[in-house]
């Protein structure tokens, strides 16, 4: 039985200590904070209750898989997860409102000729058959397989975008890139215009990539991926929030004997004769083990004392009067958001209103809850101040879109970037995107084997990225490290 240490109770570090106990590890993770979960926590007042991180689940078949391996317990048996019908409705700055089904291919296709023209439902879905190719291409060494190349190496299956070039596109493609030194693939907004050819249409595959903070312009074409996976796979809600997921996780870990000590933060990980030994605590203390899992970001990687560069959030958690209005959609995106204060990329970042229809997150019939989300650039938003000047443009931004929401506000609670770096310890509060392929790998993390012999990471600071489902597969994949070995070649 190995001694593991796992730094952090994140949803990537709670899905590593549950499968490697299972393996028959004794396991101790150790967490800065009270609490367990990362940034998928909740705020509670008044009867009102929400998300403050992750709204939505995707993929949620890595999460019953993760139930799967560890227990007999399915997921299901645990949390009762929904799908979000519709995926989500669309405000465009021209006044156009688009209701997505989710993951109806005949029905979207149909929304989209009704609510932007004949022929926009033909175009973005031949856009998706190509992303489709994308994902077939991509997904074993993007997400299933341990990264072998470093993300820099501009090397590897997993940094090849993988989206096929329009004929007659490819080598103007390649003359831009060698004109401006990039790489040779197209990116997202290059693909927007070039084969969707309707502005609100090109902000609608956009908006994949906006929400996370990242720049179409710059983003390779891989990320069209993203609306294939909603349009394949789904949108879902946990019932009671997401943070019921991380409840169920952290009781999981419990029944199979995982250790957690709270505000237990870490100051290093020990080495001894070149390999990991155990985790320094800031009290001094030490705590042996045979392997350590770093699941608190690259701060304490070896070769990687600093934090990448990314996006941050704001976020405003909205106490409403009044019952939610019937045919009320649970996400809506009010795009290219103009508000004193918000900086992004050129063009306006999208703006994220989710309004579930849960009774466990409201004191009564008679309120609502609703979490507006707009990604913001590291260190933009200087003080509480600043947040609330913006939360003024966002809530008048909902108002002009037809949302109705600010004569409904009963209080809000404002969250800035520093609020989401108190609770995770991401400096500047930035939030990890999810591994894209393509652009040199540029948006991979480094792999999950560190430098260090016996150290390994997980997380969205680790591969394959950021998001829910992306957290859970990196558990998977140090787990298969550990206990297979550093031969392990991925899932079968």
């Amino acid at each position: 039985m190995a001694r593991i240490a796992v730094i952090g109770a994140g949803m990537g570090a709670m899905a590593a200590a549950a499968r490697l106990a299972v393996a028959g590890n004794r396991v101790t993770v150790l967490e800065r904070t009270d609490t367990y979960g990362g940034a998928v926590r909740r705020y509670a007042r008044d009867g009102f209750a929400f998300d403050t991180g992750p709204g939505l689940l995707r993929l949620p078949a890595v999460y019953r898989d993760l139930f799967l391996k560890t227990g007999r317990e399915p997921l299901e048996s645990c949390v009762e997860t929904v799908r979000v019908d519709p995926a989500a409705r669309h405000v465009f700055p021209d006044g156009t409102v688009l209701t997505l089904p989710n993951a109806a291919r005949g029905t979207v296709r149909a929304a989209l000729d009704e609510a932007l023209g004949a022929g926009a439902g033909e175009r973005w879905t031949e856009l998706l058959n190509r992303a489709r190719d994308a994902w077939e291409t991509t997904r074993r060494p993007l997400l299933e397989e341990p990264l072998r190349d470093a993300p820099g190496s501009r090397t590897g299956p997993a940094h090849d975008t993988g989206y096929p070039a329009l004929r007659g596109k490819g080598l103007l493609r390649l003359r831009r890139a060698l004109r401006t030194g990039g790489a040779s693939g197209p990116t997202l907004a290059e693909i927007a215009a070039d084969e969707l050819r309707d502005p609100r249409l090109a902000a609608l595959l956009e908006s994949y990539a906006r929400v996370w903070g990242l720049d179409p312009a710059v983003t390779p074409a891989g990320a069209a991926v993203l609306p294939y996976l909603e349009d394949s796979f789904g949108t879902w809600y946990v019932r009671g929030g997401v943070r019921t997921l991380a409840n169920a996780l952290y009781e999981r870990c419990r029944a199979r004997r995982v250790e957690f000590r709270f505000g237990a933060a870490a100051a290093g990980v020990r080495e001894k004769d070149g390999a990991a030994a155990g985790v320094e605590l800031a009290d001094g203390s030490l705590v042996d083990a045979d392997t350590v899992v770093l699941g608190s970001g690259p701060g304490l990687r070896p070769g990687r004392n600093e934090w990448p560069s990314g996006s941050a959030r704001l976020t405003v958690l909205l106490a409403l009067r009044g019952a939610r209005p019937e045919g009320t959609p649970h996400r809506t995106l009010v795009h290219n958001v103009r508000a004193p204060g918000l900086p992004g990329p050129a063009g306006g970042p999208p703006l994220t209103v989710l309004r579930p229809d849960d009774p466990a997150l409201r004191p009564d019939g008679a309120h609502e809850s609703a979490v507006l989300t707009v990604p913001v650039p590291v260190g933009a938003v200087g003080d509480r101040a600043a947040g609330e000047r913006i939360a003024d443009g966002l809530l008048a931004a909902a108002d002009a879109a037809g949302l109705g929401l600010g004569a409904r506000v009963l209080w809000r609670e404002v969250r800035t970037p520093r609020d989401d770096e108190r609770e995770t310890g991401a400096p500047g509060g930035q939030v990890p995107p999810p591994a894209l392929a393509g652009g040199g790998g540029a948006l991979l993390q480094p792999p999950n084997q560190t430098a260090l012999r016996g150290l390994y990471a997980v997380g969205g600071w680790a591969h394959p990225g950021g998001g829910l489902a992306h957290a859970g597969m990196s558990g998977a994949l140090a787990t298969g490290l550990i206990v297979e070995g550093p031969d392990w070649r991925g899932s079968a």
